[in-house]
């Protein structure tokens, strides 16, 4: 009698029953979540989630995150960011310009170079190893780079890589940098009073910025456009947001599953043989920005942990959570450098990869 074949392991979960599979992301993020919080490691909601989703994905979890709950998820980081804009950030970066300017124009250099090596050693094809290296929001990075005709399974790997490694060294980072004696954390309650007036506002903008996002086609729509919203309804009407804790939790998470169960094992294997020189890439990548945060300390001021937050070449939403998870640093200018980097990947960030596009093409 025959024996039967083994079940490959990217089948474990497939034959689990859907509420099953659920049950068991729940309880994996859970662990790995609270392990992370006794090590009081910054974005533990986000960086715990997300390392279980990927555990999920490449065991063949057939979940996905339902689009309304990632669009939510990211349109409440978007609030997020634009509570902790003030206008004191904008007078900086108009009187160090310069310097700020130098600081955009060289990691997009050093991205599209980067992207531009992996392309002519015939590891990824065409652009994608561009798209997969430009520094800026990877949900967005991998649209366009589908509309730009680059393969977007790869460019999605190498997109949510980075932001995984960027994620992790920037909490550890925080962690390590960040003296944490002596000084009394205050435990912002789970689930505090609702004022009417400040949810209600959130609430609004959440609905109406993703929306206007949407119908403009802004990349990254919902984060963008209630970034932008809450930015006008807090800078310019003085209505304050309220983001209770449960509520950025439930964000954070499902932003961190949507990304993690992108990488199922078919992905994986695609991407396997580029593997190193991908990691490597972002390893560069990473220094590169650290120097940058060197600079931008060194220069301006600014204190190194906000340099290097404000430099670090992750999403925007991911980098958004660990600074606001860190409590000690500028949180305006580190999301103001953040998107001005990301605005200057949307404007160059094509013609570049076309330009590479020509030079890589074969003879």
């Amino acid at each position: 009698m025959d024996m039967p074949e083994p079940t490959p392991p990217q089948q474990a979960l497939q034959k689990l029953p859907r509420k099953a599979q659920w049950a068991l992301l729940l309880v994996l993020s859970a662990v790995i979540t609270i392990l992370f919080e006794l090590l009081h490691l910054p974005a533990a909601l986000l960086i715990g989630p997300m390392i279980a989703a990927i555990i999920a994905g490449v065991n063949g979890a057939t979940l996905r995150v339902p689009k309304l709950a990632f669009a939510t998820g990211q349109s409440v980081v978007g609030c997020l960011v634009a509570a902790s804009v003030t206008t004191d950030i904008f007078t900086a970066l108009v009187v160090d310009w310069p310097l700020v300017l130098i600081s955009l124009a060289t990691t997009l250099a050093g991205s599209s170079f980067l992207g531009w090596f992996i392309s002519r050693l015939r590891i990824l094809p065409g652009t994608t190893a561009v798209w997969g290296s430009s520094p800026g929001a990877a949900t967005a990075m991998v649209l366009m780079a589908d509309a730009f005709g680059a393969d977007s399974r790869l460019v999605a790997f190498m997109q949510y890589l980075r932001v995984i490694m960027v994620s992790l060294s920037a909490a550890l980072i925080a962690r390590l940098w960040v003296d944490t004696s002596g000084v009394t954390v205050p435990v912002e309650p789970w689930f505090p009073a609702l004022d009417p007036q400040a949810f209600g506002a959130t609430v609004l903008v959440v609905v109406v910025g993703g929306t206007l996002g949407t119908v403009f086609r802004l990349p990254s729509a919902h984060f963008l456009g209630s970034m932008i919203v809450g930015a006008i309804v807090s800078l310019g009407f003085g209505i304050q947001l309220q983001l209770p804790e449960w509520l950025l939790g439930l964000s954070y998470v499902a932003i961190a599953w949507t990304i993690g169960l992108n990488f199922t094992l078919p992905i994986l294997r695609h991407a396997a043989r580029a593997l190193p020189q991908v990691v490597a890439s972002i390893l560069a990548l990473m220094a590169l920005c650290g120097g940058l945060a060197w600079i931008l300390s060194h220069e301006l001021g600014v204190d190194p942990l906000t340099a290097y937050l404000a430099t670090s070449p992750g999403g925007m939403d991911s980098v958004a959570i660990i600074a606001a998870a860190s409590g000690t640093v500028d949180m305006s200018f580190v999301m103001a450098l953040q998107a001005a980097r990301f605005l200057f990947v949307l404007l160059f960030g094509p013609m570049i990869a076309k330009l590479i596009a020509r030079t890589i093409r074969p003879e």
